[in-house]
């Protein structure tokens, strides 16, 4: 097996360009939460900042406050994680660079969780009074490379489905 490492470096570097992203967002917001004592900033009638600590998953689904399920929900978070590091080494291409995605915002809120007992989400993007999830910039590229993981497989299995016709 042919190690290409420029192929690595080119990788770690755009996990840690994503995981630094979150970190420098995240450190900012909470470093506003310790001179405030709140984060409550109104930037658009449809974005505001409003720190919250999530202690469950993905917008704060299993979210108890028993310390076991805690451990468990993060134990489970790191085998994913891994499991998706071993996906980028296997893939190429589109479905590597949404890995990747997934990947650096995984490690941002893997870091918080093990650091903080929480994620910091602080990104509260609203319509009037309809308030989606509050989210941060680890959350959006893990969406994005969700996004891009379901177009690359919806069309590399259209296009072998046209190959095998």
């Amino acid at each position: 097996m042919k190690i290409n490492f420029k192929n690595i470096l080119i990788n770690s570097i755009i996990i840690l360009i994503i995981f630094l992203a979150d970190r420098i967002t995240k450190t900012y917001i909470l470093k506003i939460a310790e001179l405030e004592n709140i984060v409550d900033i109104y930037l658009t009638s449809y974005l505001n900042l409003y720190l919250i600590w999530n202690k469950g998953i993905a917008f704060g689904l299993f979210s108890f406050g028993d310390n076991s399920i805690y451990n468990l929900i993060s134990l489970v978070i790191v085998v994913i994680t891994l499991v998706i590091l071993f996906m980028i080494i296997k893939s190429n291409g589109l479905k590597k660079y949404s890995l990747i995605l997934v990947f650096g915002g995984s490690l941002g809120n893997l870091f918080d969780r093990i650091y903080y007992s929480a994620v910091p989400d602080f990104i509260d993007f609203h319509v009037n009074n309809y308030h989606w999830f509050v989210f941060n910039v680890a959350d959006i590229f893990i969406t994005m490379g969700v996004i891009c993981l379901i177009y690359a497989e919806t069309f590399s299995n259209n296009k072998k489905n046209e190959q095998s016709s």
